[in-house]
């Protein structure tokens, strides 16, 4: 089972990613997947149109979303796997996070304004497959295609990111709602990209524990913005908590997301895969 080739982190256009929720099946198809998850940020809209193109093309099929939760000041994912998408707790809590959105929107392309970049806010909007996920991903794309970045990485670090022109914080979930909302709606709740987020030893302690407090079940190991020595940490991280380890590429677009569907490395055997866990969840042709 560890050496199943699982990405359980993907983003369609129905969030922030470039690609129809077929596309994306079909991409990860083609990159050796055997379980595939479109976990679109605080959305479950493409959820059935990504299933029935998993099951179509032979896959395994989990649902999932992203959940955008605040934090000790940051923003940080959880991922809901195995969730009931017609949970009515679920959805509900979904759609309180996606509002606010818009006007966030407006916000940060008013601070681009101040340093010279006009309309930003309807060049984003060009990019949205959802106007109500507007987010900073549009913004990068429009800056990159009007030549005011090279790349995405580097409108983030010029731009979008804390103390940058365009930066607006907001606040999202609670931590413990967003959990109770996935382990409510039948799923497993899994902390993303845990190297992302800039905190201390002791703050991303109190995140893992309250996480686990909540209900948290998962956290991420092999994930497309973690280098070698960061699997290897978040490995440890898992068996040292209890842990299930999770595997997703975080794909959103071609030639901008840093690793292709289905090419991470393994789960090492010593973990426990969250796909063990979630068995009776997983949904076949």
């Amino acid at each position: 089972m560890h050496l199943l080739n699982a990405d359980l982190h993907s983003h369609s256009n129905v969030s922030d990613g470039t690609l129809e929720p077929e596309a994306l099946a079909r991409r990860a198809a083609d990159g050796g997947v055997e379980l595939w998850s479109l976990t679109d940020h605080d959305e479950l809209g493409g959820q059935a149109r990504a299933r029935d193109a998993a099951l179509a093309l032979g896959m395994g099929y989990l649902s999932g979303t992203e959940v955008s939760v605040s934090f000790a000041g940051e923003t940080v994912h959880i991922v809901g796997l195995g969730v009931d998408i017609d949970d009515a707790a679920l959805q509900g809590g979904l759609a309180s996070v996606r509002s606010g959105r818009r006007a966030r929107a407006q916000a940060m392309a008013d601070g681009l304004a101040r340093v010279g970049i006009v309309g930003a806010f309807e060049g984003a909007l060009r990019y949205v497959g959802n106007p109500d996920l507007i987010s900073r991903t549009h913004f990068a794309r429009f800056l990159v295609d009007t030549g005011v970045c090279s790349d995405t990485h580097e409108v983030f670090r010029r731009y979008l990111t804390d103390n940058k022109p365009g930066y607006v914080p907001h606040q999202w979930a609670r931590l413990g709602d967003a959990v109770r909302w996935i382990t409510g709606a039948g799923g497993m709740a899994v902390i993303a990209h845990p190297a992302r987020y800039r905190f201390t030893p002791t703050v991303e302690y109190a995140l893992i524990t309250e996480f686990i407090a909540h209900g948290g079940r998962g956290i991420e190991v092999m994930t497309g913005s973690h280098s070698a020595p960061e699997q290897l940490q978040y490995g440890d991280t898992a068996l040292e908590f209890g842990l299930c380890a999770s595997r997703g590429s975080d794909f959103h677009a071609p030639g901008e997301s840093r690793t292709e569907l289905g090419a991470l490395p393994d789960l090492p055997g010593r973990l426990t895969p969250v796909w063990e866990a979630l068995a009776p969840r997983i949904q076949r042709a």
